[in-house]
């Protein structure tokens, strides 16, 4: 939500400015972007950017939460809407590879990158983008448990392990994107990565 403001009306687009925030923060990281970084992407003053968007903290909340609705919803998305665990994992694992590789953005998954090698002072924030990814491993996890116990997947899956695996190659492919790695060799990638899940029982399968 805009902060009010008296005065003089705002002089610039905010959600304009947001998305140039969120880009700096994408490609650079959160402790490596400071105000006068963010003031030149985003084309305003330091003034007008503490008014419209709070300190830097809140600016990268806003930013992480613009991301995630414009960028990152294909993980929401697959996580939810695939009918069984395993087919929302190669979903979210091909998907990924077209996200983190998408012409003209910043390479990679922001809420994997923007908070890596942060020093004390922004724990919270590295815990916030830790709850976050862990909040997805955690609902994989609980996919995994409802398709053991409706005879999908076999009586004798680690849940645990596979949604853990399952999140640490999405977070490795984010990081290879970095590293220059393209659409396609992430989802031979993703391929390779569904062949460590155990097959479904197909007369088991919902419809």
């Amino acid at each position: 939500m805009a902060t009010k403001q008296r005065g003089r009306p705002r002089s610039f687009d905010r959600e304009t400015a947001l998305e140039q925030a969120m880009r700096a923060f994408w490609e650079h990281g959160y402790e490596a972007v400071s105000i006068a970084d963010l003031t030149r992407a985003m084309d305003i003053k330091a003034p007008s950017l503490y008014a419209a968007f709070g300190d830097k903290r809140s600016l990268f909340e806003e930013a992480i939460e613009a991301y995630a609705r414009n960028y990152g919803v294909f993980t929401a998305k697959a996580l939810s809407e695939a009918p069984t665990a395993r087919r929302a994992a190669d979903r979210l694992l091909h998907e990924a590879a077209v996200s983190h590789t998408l012409p003209g953005l910043p390479r990679g998954c922001m809420i994997i990158s923007a908070a890596t090698n942060c020093t004390e002072q922004s724990a919270e924030v590295v815990e916030a983008l830790q709850k976050r990814r862990n909040k997805g491993i955690a609902f994989i996890e609980s996919r995994i448990v409802t398709d053991v116990a409706a005879g999908v997947l076999p009586a004798d899956t680690d849940a645990h392990a596979l949604a853990v695996y399952t999140g640490a190659v999405l977070q490795g492919m984010s990081q290879q994107a970095r590293d220059g790695a393209d659409r396609a060799t992430l989802e031979a990638v993703a391929d390779v990565a569904m062949r460590a899940w155990p097959p479904e029982r197909a007369q088991d399968r919902p419809a």
